[in-house]
């Protein structure tokens, strides 16, 4: 991602945390029938959903869902709205993105948003898609953070790229917002306001949102 919308970049070290910080599983796929309410059994669940995936370009591994609420897991909800089946609707005060199902239902991901100061709303689209993207910092970000210059060229797709496995570039009026929907390999961070307006999901539903996703799907982000 270009742009001062990139996933944040944390001062004191260059990681991909750092990056992130300073610049449809059903309810019975995850045994959320009604009778499941311990923790222990939801997060074994979980486990099964969120865990390696070996085959990927750069395997992926398991997620530790011991970090992540549980009220975050993916589920199907109840969710009565007028739009049309596989809009995305995202809820940055609520930390959820939505896909919707069209049936009076939809896939529910746990999400991070932007941080004060870097939340927006509006319609948007997805103007392209990308596998294991370039992240390219932008100018802002390099005069604030002068380390991040050695990425000006671009940083290769692979674990430790902001934008993780996948990425949906969110478009306004046939130009690039700046804004992503993107994969994130920290699970600590669900739940949270920490980017510069992007959004972020775990990889294992970041993949599963991309692979039902495509070109000039809408998206919806809700006000704050």
């Amino acid at each position: 991602m270009t742009g001062a919308a990139s996933p944040n970049f944390r001062e004191e070290r260059l990681s991909r945390r750092s990056f992130l910080v300073g610049s449809a599983a059903g309810v019975g796929a995850l045994g959320l029938a009604g009778c499941v309410n311990s923790d222990g059994a939801l997060r074994a669940e979980a486990a099964k959903i969120y865990g390696p995936m070996p085959n990927e370009k750069f395997p992926i591994p398991a997620t530790d869902v011991s970090k992540v609420d549980p009220k975050y897991f993916r589920r199907t909800v109840a969710y009565e709205t007028k739009a049309a089946a596989g809009t995305i609707v995202v809820d940055p005060r609520n930390f959820y993105v939505y896909r919707v199902e069209g049936d009076g239902t939809a896939t529910r991901y746990g999400a991070n948003v932007g941080r004060d100061g870097f939340l927006w709303s509006g319609d948007a689209y997805v103007g392209r898609k990308s596998e294991w993207a370039t992240w390219t910092p932008p100018k802002e970000m390099i005069r604030r953070q002068p380390e991040a210059a050695k990425y000006a060229r671009g940083m290769p797709g692979g674990l430790d790229n902001p934008l993780g496995a996948r990425t949906l570039h969110l478009y306004q009026n046939g130009a690039y917002t700046l804004y992503t929907i993107y994969a994130s390999s920290e699970p600590d961070t669900i739940g949270s306001g920490i980017t510069s307006g992007c959004v972020g999901l775990l990889s294992q539903d970041m993949i599963h949102l991309y692979a039902q996703t495509p070109v000039k799907t809408k998206v919806v982000v809700l006000p704050a």
